[in-house]
């Protein structure tokens, strides 16, 4: 090939110094990943969870309907409180009432209510001990200074 300069650029290199820059590859394939597969994300649950509609307490499993919450005292059997409440439909309810209920916080006894059950991120904490209880003999350090030294206690 013939150059119209005489000087050697960057793509005249010749096959064998292409070859020297190459690393040889391996004879023997790779390795497989583990037998057991990929990891499984670590995926958070989801939990049906019922809130008071006035302060947003989680309202524990087995509370009275008819009470009222524990944390602010607001009626739970309420239009609030309940799945067919919609503020854009007429009389701000989802079902055929016959009539418009004024305080939508105050008890009502109306016959279609269903508490409202929200899906929700569990993002309490795991505890992976919980077959084995802590012993109980185990007792807090006063102050940050003990709570050193008995790290390093023989």
């Amino acid at each position: 090939m013939e150059r119209k300069y005489k000087q050697r650029g960057y793509r005249d290199r010749d096959a064998e110094d292409r070859k020297r820059e190459r690393p040889e590859h391996p004879s023997e394939p790779r390795p497989k990943q583990d037998l057991l597969g990929p990891r499984t994300p670590r995926m958070v649950g989801t939990v049906m969870r019922v809130r008071c509609s006035n302060c947003g307490a989680v309202l524990a499993p087995g509370f009275d309907p008819n009470g009222q919450c524990p944390r602010c005292h607001a009626e739970l059997h309420c239009c609030k409180q309940c799945v067919h409440f919609d503020t854009g439909k007429q009389f701000e309810c989802t079902q055929p009432i016959p009539e418009r209920i004024a305080k939508k916080d105050a008890k009502n006894g109306c016959t279609f209510f269903e508490f409202r059950m929200t899906v929700e991120k569990d993002t309490s904490p795991v505890s992976y001990a919980t077959s084995a209880p802590a012993p109980a003999t185990a007792a807090k350090p006063v102050d940050a200074r003990k709570a050193f030294e008995d790290l390093f206690k023989k």
